[in-house]
């Protein structure tokens, strides 16, 4: 690696989708080094499971009933969380939802922009005061490298007139971005920092409402085949990982694989985000929104709850 991890204790994290791929590989890491990691997952069974497995290996982890789909289920995490805890040092925004059939959250959302971005942006907004009561904080929103195709439709962001998987979900990504880098110039000068990765092409879940073909590519069965395309969770996760406790990482940071296109790689290196994604009128335009559809406005005060 091109960064030492070190002493986490007492560090207490919050790692979305943490109970399979790289969720799951991100927790394990920063509790193995000392974090206390909190699992948000939809599937509280699963999160028990692998918080459990943690536990087993001398690790403190915990499970989290959280469902991005549900903005009730957001605010019931983050108040169980702040029941909880009385800092948080890192928040992993790493869940997501690709290419899958369309589909709505509870509330009205198409799937992928309500999971992806705007379940995320709900959170970290409730959690923001957590963060910016512990010194050196950090938010890492896990994007994707197709976010570089990704174009904001602000008259159909909920895909209702027309929807293709793979448009939404590079749009959804692409918002992952504007968030990320709207939420550091908020953050300038308050010790709390927002970042972003991407894990280039993996083998993990996500990929189960793929076409065919991506699935042909990206199964174990073919990983012979196609282990210079497509990298295993363990490998994928060092950008995450890296933007969570490199010491030198800065806010507005953004990691990736080191390899050919970003695809795969060794060593997770500072990677460059789209133009678009440094839009700082579409990044407002985008965060004016997302604060409307949810309803959770961002506090940047110490001391303040949002919400």
């Amino acid at each position: 690696m091109d960064w030492s991890i070190g002493d986490l204790r007492p560090k207490v994290a919050l790692v979305t989708g943490a109970n399979t791929g790289i969720g799951r590989v991100t927790a394990e890491v920063l509790a193995a080094h000392g974090a206390t990691v909190v699992l948000a997952c939809r599937d509280v069974d699963k999160a028990a499971r692998a918080a459990a497995a943690i536990r087993g290996r001398g690790g403190a982890a915990h499970p989290l009933h959280l469902d991005l789909a549900d903005l009730t289920s957001v605010r019931a995490a983050a108040g169980a969380f702040r029941d909880a805890y009385p800092r948080l040092d890192l928040l992993v925004n790493n869940a997501g939802v690709m290419m899958p059939p369309y589909s709505r959250t509870a509330d009205g959302f198409e799937l992928q922009f309500g999971v992806n971005h705007l379940g995320h942006f709900a959170l970290t907004g409730l959690l923001l005061d957590r963060l910016l009561a512990t010194a050196a904080s950090r938010v890492v929103t896990v994007s994707s490298n197709g976010h570089h195709r990704g174009v904001l439709d602000f008259a159909d962001l909920q895909s209702e007139k027309r929807y293709e998987p793979l448009t939404a979900y590079a749009q959804s990504k692409l918002a992952n971005l504007l968030f990320a880098h709207a939420l550091q110039r908020r953050l300038a000068g308050t010790g709390t920092a927002s970042l972003a990765a991407h894990p280039g092409a993996a083998r993990t879940e996500l990929m189960r409402h793929s076409p065919w073909h991506f699935r042909f590519v990206v199964s174990r069965r073919t990983k012979w085949l196609f282990s210079w395309l497509i990298q295993d969770e363990d490998r994928a996760a060092l950008p995450t990982l890296r933007a969570a406790t490199d010491p030198r990482a800065r806010g507005g940071d953004y990691f990736g694989p080191s390899g050919w296109r970003e695809f795969t790689g060794r060593r997770a290196v500072p990677v460059a985000a789209s133009p678009a994604s440094h839009d700082l009128e579409l990044q407002e335009r985008l965060w004016a929104e997302s604060e409307r559809l949810t309803g959770v406005r961002f506090e940047v005060v110490k001391g303040g709850v949002p919400s």
